[in-house]
C-alpha cells in the first residue's frame, strides 16, 4: 500500500494489497477497499462502503455519506462499488436508507464524471457514462449501457433502460425505455439510439424489430396495453424486444413519450 503520511485511516478500514491513498484523504470506520484501488487527494470516504478492485477516485470526491432524508435515522446501510470504476472529482455517492433495496449500488466499469451526485438507494448496472453534474434523486435504476447527458436531473424512483442515452440538460421524469434516445425539458423520446446500437454490434434484424415495437408504442395511439399485445403478436421475438416490452409493460412511474 502506498498511504500518503497525511491520510486518515480508520483502524476499522481494511485496505487490500496496492491501495493507494492521497494527501489528505480521510477513511473512515467499516471501509473496505480492493487492491489496486487508487484514491485521490482530499478524498472522504466516510463509513460503510465496500470498494472492489482498480477503481480510481479523484480528489474532492465524497463516499458514504449519510442519506439526505429526513426519513433516515442513523440505521446501518451500506454504498457498495463494484471494480474497475472512474469516480471524478466532487462526485457524491450516499449511503442508502432501510427502504427498497437497503443499499446504494454502483457495478463495474463505470464513468462517473465531475460533479456528478448518486443518491441514497440508487442502483447503477455496469458500463454507465454520467457526465458532468449529472444528478440522480434517491431509488433511481440504472440499467447497463446507458448514457447520461452532463447537467441532467432524474427523479426519483425513475428507471433509465440499458443502451438508452439522454441529452445534456435534461429533467428527466418518468422511466426512459431501454435502447431510445431521449432528451428536453420535460425529456421527450427521439427514436432509437441508433449509433450506439451499431457502435455496440446489434444486428441489423434486431435494431428493425426495436424499430418496429417502438413505432408500435410511440407512434400510434394505442393504449399500452394494447401496444403490448400488437408488439407481442406483430415483432420477432428476440431478447432485446422482449426486455423494451417489459421495461414499458412493468413501468410504475409512466414511460417518457
Amino acid at each position: 500500500m502506498n498511504i500518503h503520511p497525511s491520510a486518515v485511516i480508520s483502524p476499522d478500514a481494511k485496505l487490500a494489497e496496492g491501495v493507494e491513498v492521497g494527501p489528505f484523504s480521510v477513511i473512515g470506520p467499516s471501509v473496505s477497499i480492493g487492491k489496486g484501488t487508487v484514491i485521490g487527494s482530499h478524498v472522504v470516504i466516510q463509513s460503510h462502503t465496500d470498494i472492489g478492485e482498480n477503481n480510481r477516485i479523484l480528489q474532492f470526491a465524497s463516499v458514504g455519506a449519510p442519506p439526505q432524508d429526513l426519513k433516515y435515522k442513523g440505521e446501518e446501510t451500506r454504498v457498495v462499488i463494484g471494480n474497475n470504476n472512474t469516480i471524478r472529482e466532487f462526485v457524491t455517492i450516499n449511503r442508502s436508507t432501510t427502504a427498497d433495496i437497503g443499499v446504494t449500488k454502483i457495478g463495474s466499469n463505470n464513468l462517473i464524471m465531475a460533479y456528478c451526485h448518486v443518491a441514497h438507494n440508487c442502483l447503477l448496472e455496469d458500463n454507465i457514462v454520467m457526465a458532468n453534474a449529472a444528478n440522480l434523486a434517491g431509488h433511481i435504476h440504472v440499467e447497463r449501457f446507458a448514457i447520461i447527458g452532463g447537467l441532467t436531473g432524474i427523479h426519483q424512483f425513475s428507471r433509465i433502460g440499458q443502451h438508452c442515452i439522454i441529452g445534456g440538460a435534461s429533467a428527466v421524469t418518468k422511466d426512459v425505455p431501454p435502447y431510445t434516445t431521449a432528451a428536453g425539458h420535460y425529456a421527450s423520446l427521439y427514436g432509437l439510439n441508433l449509433i450506439g446500437l451499431k457502435r455496440r454490434g446489434f444486428s441489423e434484424e434486431t435494431i428493425a424489430a426495436l424499430k418496429k415495437a417502438y413505432k408500435i408504442f410511440f407512434r400510434s395511439s394505442l393504449t399500452v396495453a394494447k401496444a403490448v399485445a400488437q408488439a407481442r403478436a406483430e415483432v420477432a421475438d428476440l431478447p432485446e424486444v422482449r426486455t423494451f416490452i417489459e421495461f414499458i409493460e412493468t413501468s410504475k412511474r409512466g414511460v417518457t413519450r
